[in-house]
């Protein structure tokens, strides 16, 4: 159990039971939304976008008004004053509650279903202009976008007394300040350009790992990914996996709908990518049912989101262990034999360093620097010291900056991630943030439980999803996010951890 269910309604405080009450139907209706938005990207034929752009609207200014209510703010006042009578997790849904509402509260119904109809013409209109290398096609859409979002920004930064930035960092990361990702941030800048010559160097000395020739039929890949997500710890009672423009997990917890992009020359790609998304989505299944459509039963925020899923994908499912007992499925999913096939000649084809132009395709030594160069970019343009006509010269000499490589187009560049098109801005820090807290938390789990990667090593995934579920999963929004990581791992997010990680595997 975690902790009394809200069906005991708090009999002590009528004014928390109220809002609990409040929040159950605002939740089901945003749960309502997610499937909604799942289908768009997975399902809806394109005729259907203005009828669904009408339809999100209008779920977003609902449960905005539900937010917003005047009566609000007087039944938080009596909730508060008579919060000592709530038990700690009733305590830690209303501080929850309290956040939601001032981010709500901060916003204008008007701008809410602006940005609402902003979002999804800029999204429809990128899903048009990636694929034909347009970024001119996509540009008046995203200039009116991102002037929606800088004025949530603003008025945001006033009734959070945060910067417009970090006001737009804390819906994504609560508590997330730009102050402290640049400390973290700036030891792994500096450790990496060193280390990732080092790196490309040993392999270079090593030879070029062999590469499986295709190609690899979508349908082999798929009951492949099938089969390993159930070894993972994935229900298919609870949830699916489809095809999509980009990657996602979405849905409900009770319902998790997983996607992924196929390339019959490459199973490598599709496979990682299910592997990741089934780790968000083993987040959301194992996240305390017993406060299902409140807040502190929500994940812990998008930081700790990535590191579940980075956990099962860079941590677990490219270590030795894994690779050596996926091997043989390998082999007999696509009538693979020879050298290339090899366990050995497959964990250095999973675990190749090569910098490259696509973020989601990254290793995970050149992955942060993708990273670092959308934090920089965004931080820029939300402060207006970046336009969007310098967005495609800035990204190029950016990533020239960072990885040596520039980008022979705007589809190889600014136009590959779908996160600003569709007004999710302040999010790419948390990539990288949970990177490192996956390295913290699996070397945490291997500590208190030593066999992980001997049962890893055998498909046995249960003593680490158990690990997880305790200490992560479970915990929902119980904790902040600094409680959480210390509670489960003895200190708060340390850098040096990620990049021992790094060492361990690329040099030693």
């Amino acid at each position: 159990m975690t902790g009394l269910q809200p069906a005991d309604n708090a009999a002590d405080n009528p004014a928390y039971s109220a809002l609990e009450a409040r929040f159950r139907r605002l939740y089901a209706l945003r749960e309502a939304a997610a499937v909604l938005h799942w289908d768009m990207s997975a399902m809806m034929p394109t005729g259907g976008a203005e009828a669904r752009t009408e339809q999100l609207a209008a779920l977003d200014v609902t449960c905005h008004e539900i937010l917003a209510d005047q009566a609000m703010a007087g039944m938080f006042a009596e909730a508060e004053d008579e919060s000592g009578r709530l038990d700690p997790w009733r305590a830690a849904n209303l501080r929850e509650m309290r956040r939601e509402w001032l981010h709500a509260t901060a916003l204008d119904a008007s701008l809410v279903e602006a940005l609402s109809r902003a979002c999804k013409r800029c999204e429809f209109a990128w899903r048009e202009a990636r694929p034909a290398n347009d970024f001119a096609a996509v540009l008046p859409s995203l200039k009116e976008l991102l002037g929606l979002v800088r004025q949530a920004a603003e008025a945001k930064a006033d009734a959070l007394g945060l910067s417009p930035y970090d006001a737009l960092l804390d819906e994504y990361e609560p508590g997330g300040r730009s102050e402290r990702i640049d400390a973290v941030f700036a030891p792994l800048e500096g450790f990496l350009p060193n280390f990732l010559d080092a790196v490309l160097a040993k392999q270079a000395d090593a030879g070029a790992p062999l590469v499986p020739q295709g190609p690899f039929p979508r349908e082999t890949q798929e009951a492949l990914g099938r089969r390993l997500m159930e070894i993972v710890g994935f229900d298919f009672a609870s949830g699916r996996l489809d095809v999509s423009l980009h990657p996602f997990c979405g849905g409900v917890p009770d319902d998790v709908r997983i996607t992924t992009r196929y390339d019959e020359a490459d199973f490598i790609t599709a496979l990682m990518g299910v592997l990741h998304e089934t780790g968000h989505a083993l987040y959301e299944r194992g996240l305390p049912a017993d406060w299902r459509l409140q807040p502190v039963g929500n994940a812990r925020g998008m930081g700790m989101h990535e590191s579940q899923s980075l956990l099962v994908e860079m941590q677990t499912c490219r270590s030795r262990e894994f690779i050596a007992f996926a091997a043989p499925l390998l082999r007999e999913a696509f009538g693979g034999s020879g050298p290339a096939w090899e366990t050995e000649n497959l964990i250095r084809l999973y675990n190749k360093v090569e910098p490259g132009f696509i973020r989601v395709d990254a290793d995970e030594v050149t992955y942060p620097a993708h990273v670092i160069l959308r934090y920089r970019l965004e931080k820029a343009m939300i402060a207006g010291e970046l336009s969007l006509e310098e967005l495609p010269g800035a990204w190029n000499e950016g990533l020239h900056d960072l990885l040596g490589l520039t980008p022979p187009d705007d589809r190889l560049g600014c136009l590959q991630d779908i996160h600003w098109y569709d007004g999710a801005w302040g999010y790419f820090p948390t990539y990288t943030l949970g990177a490192m807290t996956a390295a913290q938390l699996f070397a945490a789990a291997k500590a208190a439980l030593p066999e992980i990667p001997e049962a890893i090593a055998k498909g046995d995934f249960a003593p680490l999803m158990g690990w997880l579920k305790q200490n992560v999963h479970e915990q929902g929004s119980f904790l902040t996010t600094d409680e959480l990581l210390t509670q489960a791992t003895g200190k708060a997010l340390d850098p040096a951890i990620f990049m021992a990680h790094l060492k361990a595997r690329y040099l030693d």
